[in-house]
């Protein structure tokens, strides 16, 4: 899908929920964003989806007695298999539409951490269920549909450079 259709099809989702963003009705995740730093070269890390089979970054719903920085860990170790160092700060936000199993669909503002990956495991929770790669920061960002996760990982290199 280009980027252009991808964009519109982001958007598109957004519309049908903008009604429930505006009455609050939101449900929240917590998300990482990886990526192995090599000098001047930065990769990140996009797995897909189980349902659809779309390029995302590790998500999901809080826990219990977790703060969202640590959630973002965990996630980024069970679906990808990555163990590293997590920002407690949030690198950003984003908003999509999230489609549940019983057809509905919810808007899900997810909180976004920086994890510096220092290892890979070749055995993880959902190996198998997903496909795990590496791309640069523009390859990646040209691969997810959410627009303002785009942005974020097109803003990784510039932050990564200025700490």
């Amino acid at each position: 899908m280009s980027d252009e259709r991808l964009y519109r099809s982001a958007f598109a989702d957004l519309v049908t929920v903008t009604g429930q963003i505006l009455r609050g009705d939101c449900i929240t995740q917590y998300a990482a964003i990886c990526v192995r730093d090599h000098g001047d070269d930065v990769d990140i890390l996009l797995i897909t989806s189980r349902d659809t089979g779309r390029w995302v970054i590790p998500k999901g719903w809080g826990m219990r007695n977790k703060k969202a920085h640590q959630v973002a860990r965990r996630e980024a170790w069970e679906e990808a298999g990555v163990i590293g160092k997590v920002k407690k700060k949030p690198f950003g936000f984003y908003t999509y539409a999230k489609r549940l199993r019983g057809g509905g669909i919810v808007p899900a503002i997810v909180q976004v951490h920086l994890l510096h990956v220092h290892e890979t495991r070749a055995d993880f929770p959902e190996l198998g269920q997903r496909v795990v790669r590496w791309f640069n920061p523009s390859e990646a960002a040209s691969l997810v549909k959410e627009p303002e996760l785009r942005s974020m990982v097109r803003q990784v290199p510039a932050y990564l450079n200025h700490r």
